[in-house]
This record gives structure tokens, C-alpha cells and sequence, in this order.
């Protein structure tokens, strides 16, 4: 770096050197994203916390009821393994998972939260792992496999119930 900065003559190509420096600099790293709490600090949350990258690593497995395996998952299956290779245990079940998660409003969800859903139940059968831009990964059912799926989508939109956080 000294001996290229020593190449350039004048103080002009210097700063013009020095600057593209600190630009390349400033691009080689991925700045955490930043969120206001409900107290207007501004927070730092992690880009893609372990969950997430693990979740998403599982994309095209397919769904097997009572599954928790990469051979095949359910939903809470996937929460369940998803969880544990990041170090954070979690309860096997989806509504375990609801009953020990801390809540979190779903105004304020983050990458690696859980989502819960009903469907036509009077209990929460489903959950997702948030990814972050309104989009979470989930064992959607019988005949599917681990895939994205859009909080924007009526369907999950109406049964969209609670989200917590481990």
C-alpha cells in the first residue's frame, strides 16, 4: 500500500488514492442493520443471525410430518433443528415454542424471530423462522418442501397470530 501510495506524485492523486482506500474499505463488509426500539434508540441487529443462514441452508428439504431431521421436517421440526445447530435450544413442539419464546410485537420482529400461525384452530399449528423483508422460511406441509414464504401473502397474512424470540 506504501509503495503504490509513493507511485503517485502531488498531493491531488494522494487524496484521490487515499479515498478510493477508504471506500474499498468501507465495501468489504456488510454494515449490521439498524432499527429504531420503541424507546427511539437506535439499535444494531445482526444482518442474518445464525437461524437464518441455518434455515436458509435447508431450502428444498422436503416436508415430513413429525420430522426433524434433514431428511425431512415439519414445521416446528425445522424450528427445532434450525435452533439447536445455533446453540439455542428450543422445545420440539410448535406450541412448546410459542409458550417458552418471549413475546415480540410483530411491529417489531427481527431476523431469526419466530412467527405463529393458526389455521382454522383454536391453538397456533404452524411456525416460521423470520428472514427479515417481510419474507420467512418454513416446512409448509405435506407434498412441499422448506421454502420462503411472503408475510405480504393474504393467506399468512390473516393467520399470522404471534412472533417471540429466543
Amino acid at each position: 500500500m506504501v509503495r503504490v501510495l509513493r507511485g503517485f506524485q502531488g498531493t491531488r492523486r494522494l487524496g484521490l488514492a487515499l479515498g478510493l482506500c477508504a471506500m474499498l474499505a468501507a465495501c468489504s463488509t456488510t454494515p449490521p442493520a439498524r432499527q429504531k426500539s420503541s424507546t427511539g434508540d437506535v439499535q444494531t441487529a445482526p444482518v442474518h443471525p445464525p437461524v437464518v443462514s441455518l434455515a436458509n441452508s435447508l431450502l428444498g428439504v422436503p416436508y415430513h410430518y413429525g420430522g426433524s431431521s434433514p431428511r425431512g421436517f415439519d414445521c416446528s421440526g425445522l424450528v427445532y433443528y434450525v435452533y439447536h445447530r445455533a446453540g439455542m435450544p428450543v422445545p420440539r413442539t410448535t406450541t412448546a415454542q410459542r409458550r417458552h419464546a418471549t413475546p415480540v410485537a410483530l411491529t417489531h420482529i427481527q431476523p431469526g424471530d419466530l412467527l405463529f400461525f393458526k389455521h382454522g384452530y383454536r391453538r397456533v399449528s404452524h411456525v416460521g423462522i423470520y428472514a427479515g423483508r417481510g419474507q420467512f422460511i418454513h416446512a409448509p406441509s405435506s407434498g412441499k418442501r422448506v421454502s420462503y414464504a411472503s408475510l405480504d401473502n393474504p393467506y399468512w397474512q390473516q393467520r399470522l397470530v404471534a412472533a417471540g424470540r429466543y
